[in-house]
């Protein structure tokens, strides 16, 4: 169901049953790992009107993969990395 980049990929689903029967099935929550647990790939500067995508694009190869630069800093909103100036640490990708 999901790209095999996405966050979600490796999430396991639940189930969840209802009173009249009917099974729903659904993704469990996903946990971002501490920041500090990803190996660093480099440190990216915020530039004026950049945005979490374009850096990924640039540092990463895949504006997709955006999500791992919010998660190597510990953002769960990823426009409160959007400061110019601002240092983001840049996670070496995972095979």
């Amino acid at each position: 169901m999901f790209d095999p980049t996405s966050r979600y990929a490796n999430v396991g689903d639940a189930r969840y049953t209802t009173a009249d029967g009917q099974t729903i099935v659904y993704k469990k929550r996903r946990f971002a790992p501490p920041a500090a647990s990803l190996p660093l790939l480099t440190l990216a500067v915020v530039a004026q009107r950049d945005r979490l995508d374009l850096i990924a694009y640039r540092t990463l190869g895949r504006a997709e993969l955006s999500w791992r630069i919010a998660d190597a800093n510990d953002a769960l909103d990823p426009f409160d990395l959007q400061v110019t100036g601002r240092v983001l640490r840049v996670p070496r990708p995972v095979p």
